[in-house]
């Protein structure tokens, strides 16, 4: 029998500093060969059967039971603005109140006075909603004054935009591939951009992360038994999973040796990183020489959206017809818009060169905080900090007892990450103080700590994963 919930309003918010950690009887220790440890989602991402409603059963129960016992670190809510201090609350109603390094807000200003103002005038003289698709009335005059900024700021004259980032990572590949062209992708690209290659042609192909050796040959070989049908390659101008940046102008050039398109997403990195916010592709030179740009506004603009980016307006047109997100959705709401127009403005001008140098300053510190107690974080310096765990055991009873102690920080585990790869991934903000910083590196190192303890689990040996364990996709 499924156990009740307790109502979401039923646990107050408290401070996890006067506050006794969230208790279980169980013995963890004892369930170390049971799904609560040794199952993944992949484990249920396939059900069978007739019933096509109640064979969701069986991961609705192991999700409950990792719930129940405070190892289900997802699907948790904010209860006011994601500042580096604010409360959450998890489904069961367990709440905290601490800090906050889970938030995608990069340069904070989701709550950035100018921003906020922004919005709220752009109610009053627009209202609250964009009324139809971008095709049907729905753009708003914020948004033709976003599509020109973003254009000026990435030196590509033609810009459409989508009401998520998510739809136009796969608007763009869906409405531009068909079914006998090829599109390669580094094998840690996002899901939307999987998903927009797997919509669109059954010659899909993944090649090493960060792989240009192996990309040239993957592009060499399509090309030998094919020049009739299109190519393209996608990466990422930031990898959130693993904060590592790919050699973007040598990419590109071995697409034009090959005739093969490039596609970058700069989701995680315009804005929050390179000169004026330029990103990956401002810090290689690259502004205005990459085929096509794909981006979203989540992370570091203040609130929802995407866009597409090409130096063609026959591709630009093309994509607003093709692309199934941008005809088939609502428009960006004119509120939307005009946030990340003013969210752009401070990002291109001296406070937010302000703002970089100082959430700079907190990533330095908080990858150096963790590399005085002997944890690795991954890649390089950027606003995602993966801090690796290892064994998804202890990361999973680490996440409880990082929670427990008021510190928000997501757990990426296996199918986002190989199974013995798990980690956090904490999200700096330039809101952020140095002492906040210090505060969530000795907590979160102390969680893994004593989590290996409990659970008598040294870290493991490094070793090749099988191909059932590699990560499927950036989430």
């Amino acid at each position: 029998m499924r156990r009740s919930l307790p109502s979401p309003s039923a646990a107050p918010l408290v401070d996890s500093a006067t506050f006794p950690p969230w208790t279980c009887s169980m013995d963890f220790r004892a369930q170390l060969d049971s799904p609560l440890f040794t199952h993944f989602i992949s484990h249920y991402s396939q059900p069978t059967g007739p019933d096509l409603l109640g064979r969701t059963e069986p991961f609705f129960e192991w999700q409950e039971s990792r719930r129940q016992t405070g190892l289900w670190p997802y699907s948790r809510s904010l209860e006011a603005a994601p500042k580096p201090e604010c409360g959450v609350r998890s489904e069961t109603g367990a709440a905290r109140q601490g800090l906050n390094f889970g938030s995608q807000d990069y340069l904070s200003l989701s709550t950035h006075p100018a921003v906020v103002e922004a919005a709220q005038r752009a109610i009053q003289e627009y209202g609250l909603h964009s009324a139809g698709s971008a095709m049907l009335g729905g753009n708003t005059a914020p948004s033709l004054l976003l599509e020109k900024a973003l254009a000026e700021h990435l030196q590509t004259p033609h810009v459409a935009l989508f009401s998520t980032g998510w739809g136009a990572g796969f608007g763009v590949i869906a409405g531009l591939v068909r079914p006998d062209d090829h599109v390669v992708l580094d094998a840690l690209s996002h899901a939307c951009l999987q998903q927009g290659a797997a919509a669109a042609t059954m010659n899909v192909s993944r090649v090493p992360h960060l792989n240009n050796r192996a990309m040239r040959r993957k592009l060499q070989e399509i090309r030998a038994r094919d020049t009739k049908n299109a190519v393209l390659v996608v990466t990422e101008g930031l990898f959130s999973m693993d904060s590592d940046v790919p050699r973007i102008e040598e990419l590109q050039a071995i697409c034009r040796e090959y005739g093969a398109a490039l596609l970058v997403d700069v989701a995680h990195d315009l804005g929050a990183l390179g000169p004026r916010g330029t990103g990956s592709l401002g810090v290689q030179g690259l502004l205005g020489k990459v085929d096509l740009v794909v981006g979203a506004f989540s992370k570091t603009f203040g609130t929802n959206g995407g866009f597409v980016a090409t130096r063609s307006p026959a591709v630009r047109q093309f994509i607003r017809i093709m692309g199934g997100p941008h005809i088939f959705s609502n428009a960006l709401l004119p509120m939307q818009a005009a946030v990340v127009l003013e969210s752009l403005r401070i990002v291109r001008s001296e406070e937010g060169d302000a703002l970089r140098a100082k959430a700079r300053e907190n990533i330095l510190a908080l990858r150096e905080a963790f590399q005085a107690r002997g944890v690795k974080c991954l890649g390089e310096p950027s606003n995602v900090v993966p801090v690796q765990v290892g064994d998804a055991k202890v990361a999973r009873l680490a996440a409880k007892k990082v929670f427990d102690r008021g510190i928000f920080a997501n757990l990426v585990e296996y199918p986002a990450v190989r199974v013995r790869e798990t980690r956090f991934r904490m999200q700096v903000m330039a809101a952020h103080t140095l002492e906040q910083v210090e505060r969530a590196a000795a907590g979160v190192c102390d969680a893994i700590d004593e989590a290996r303890a409990e659970l008598e689990v040294r870290p493991a040996t490094a070793r090749v994963a099988r191909r059932d364990e590699r990560p499927h996709a950036e989430l």
